[in-house]
């Protein structure tokens, strides 16, 4: 069985009943037979756990566990514990897979003799419009250096959603995703690369993320949006810790990443709470001061970046209050 490895395939679910049938059957219909499906009911109250017990009914392959509602990465930590595959793929519950998606990432993985693969991917809305790509899949098949990998991920260009990705299991750390925090996927990831090694990535749009209106993953309301920023920011500092240990080159780079999170925080957070008892917002303002010359001697910082540096520096608050006014000119 070594050609076939059982696969294990985790779909967290909250209050999804309307995507989470679809969701579901794209995974049961794929092309790579030896799989198990585990769904998380994760505390729902629209139906959504008797809807995982109906849909268990219709495949053997598929597991169901209730909990508590915790997140996603709560979810996603209990699916772990209980996962017997010798690889581990994702899929939101509101998004679907091609037939081939697992099959062609097993046959890169075993290929390419890499511990895990990804897909590309792409975004529609709820009216079935395609969204501009987050990310871009290569035109060929790449296997890529995980220095490499991470230094895209610190430009905005990579791919840190595990939805993507077939990943060996021996990979993740116990307890691997970080609940209560977001920007989870980003956070996990950059823990693993360096253990990882190589990753091969493939052109294909494997994956169809769906944007929903009100989707607990992806809406920036205004009591989560400064949370997301802030939670970045952290990720910055932990991925500038992991470069510095293991990808000296990428310095400037994870610095520059860095202050971009910084200044994202203040370009969103509202003015009403840029306030001195808000320890992020203070934090964050003492490191763009200390940084600054830094940040101004730093080649991959642009020079838009630099002059936003420069302004938030010096006067936070009504930089933030002109932004704001300019934006609904």
């Amino acid at each position: 069985m070594a050609d076939t490895p059982l696969l294990t395939i985790i779909i967290p679910a909250y209050n999804i009943s309307e995507y989470l049938p679809r969701c579901v059957h794209s995974v049961m219909a794929q092309t790579y037979r030896r799989l198990e499906i585990i769904l998380v009911d994760d505390g729902s109250t629209d139906g959504t756990g008797e809807l995982c017990d109906e849909l268990a009914k219709e495949d053997d392959r598929i597991r169901v566990y209730h909990k508590e509602n915790g997140g996603s990465s709560s979810a996603r930590n209990l699916a772990l514990r209980y996962a017997a595959g010798e690889y581990i793929g994702f899929v939101d519950s509101d998004d679907y897979v091609e037939p081939d998606m697992y099959e062609e990432l097993l046959k890169a993985i075993q290929r390419f003799q890499v511990p895990a693969a990804q897909a590309g991917r792409d975004e529609v809305d709820e009216k079935g419009n395609p969204l501009p790509d987050i990310c871009v899949p290569p035109d060929r098949p790449l296997v890529i250096e995980s220095g490499e990998f991470l230094k895209e991920l610190l430009l905005h260009r990579g791919d840190c959603s595990f939805c993507t990705k077939l990943i060996r299991r021996d990979m993740f750390p116990e307890e691997a995703f970080p609940e209560g925090k977001l920007n989870e996927d980003f956070h996990l990831l950059v823990r693993m690369l360096p253990g990882m090694g190589k990753v091969a990535s493939l052109p294909c749009r494997a994956y169809h993320v769906f944007y929903r209106i009100g989707s607990n993953s992806r809406k920036a309301d205004r009591e989560n949006f400064s949370r997301v920023y802030a939670d970045s920011v952290d990720n910055a500092d932990m991925a500038a810790v992991i470069a510095k240990r293991d990808y000296p080159k990428l310095k400037d780079i994870a610095f520059r990443f860095g202050i971009f999170q910084r200044l994202e925080y203040l370009l969103h957070i509202p003015v009403s709470q840029m306030t001195q008892d808000n320890t992020t917002y203070r934090n964050i303002v003492i490191y763009m001061r200390k940084k600054w010359i830094k940040s101004m001697t730093n080649p991959v910082l642009t020079g838009k970046n630099k002059l936003y540096h420069t302004l938030f520096a010096i006067a936070p608050r009504g930089i933030r209050r002109l932004h704001a006014v300019l934006r609904h000119l």
